[in-house]
């Protein structure tokens, strides 16, 4: 069954006022890794999630847009958190292409895979929590929470049959993808310490595992 994956970062000595930085320097990994250079969304939550967004900024990164700037990481970041409030939750939304089967329309576990994979836009979100946003909930979430979306792209696990050797080679490069990415992290963002997670409390790396067991 698909499941959330989330990955928290925890800062060492973590000062609020520090938040916007610990985020744009989160972001640049991301940007290093994914090779989208561009925020596509920012919001602003106040108490919890359950609240509406008291700011929010869809950006157009395409050719119709007139300029692209406000998209630069240090502008949006910079732009979200001007006024730092220790009860709101700042999130940033960039995009990354992952490997994914045209299946179509068909259910992925009623598809065969022995067809053509092209690389999709995933949405991942980065999010800063303020210490009192949803009674502390960084302590469990991180000062920093990536939201993945599904590990449908990295462990397939809706799929019982046996893959390709195309779809091996795919699925093993969105491993590497993420991989990637939470290493980049770990060695340039000054975190303290990190967790790899799922929704559901399944350990990813035993997923992980069983599917790189098939793949091999």
């Amino acid at each position: 069954m698909a499941d959330q994956l989330y990955l928290s970062l925890w800062f060492p000595n973590f000062r609020f006022d520090a938040l916007p930085a610990a985020l744009v320097s989160v972001l640049r990994q991301f940007a290093l890794v994914s090779g989208e250079k561009r925020v596509s969304a920012a919001s602003v939550y106040p108490l919890s999630f359950t609240e509406s967004a008291v700011y929010q900024r869809i950006y157009v990164n395409d050719d119709r847009a007139e300029s692209t700037e406000d998209s630069i990481i240090e502008n949006a970041v910079a732009e979200a958190t001007e006024h730092l409030h220790d009860d709101m939750a700042y999130e940033f939304e960039m995009k990354w292409n992952l490997w994914q089967p045209e299946l179509n329309n068909a259910p992925i576990s009623e598809a065969a895979l022995d067809t053509l994979w092209r690389p999709r836009p995933h949405t991942v979100k980065i999010i800063g929590f303020g210490p009192n946003f949803d009674q502390a909930t960084y302590e469990q979430n991180g000062h920093i929470r990536i939201d993945f979306g599904l590990d449908t792209p990295w462990v397939l696990d809706e799929v019982e049959a046996e893959l390709d050797e195309e779809a091996q080679k795919h699925v093993q490069q969105n491993v590497e993808i993420l991989l990637a990415f939470t290493l980049s992290v770990e060695k340039n963002s000054g975190i303290s310490s990190r967790l790899l997670w799922t929704e559901s409390g399944e350990p990813l790396a035993e997923k992980l595992i069983a599917r790189l067991q098939r793949l091999n």
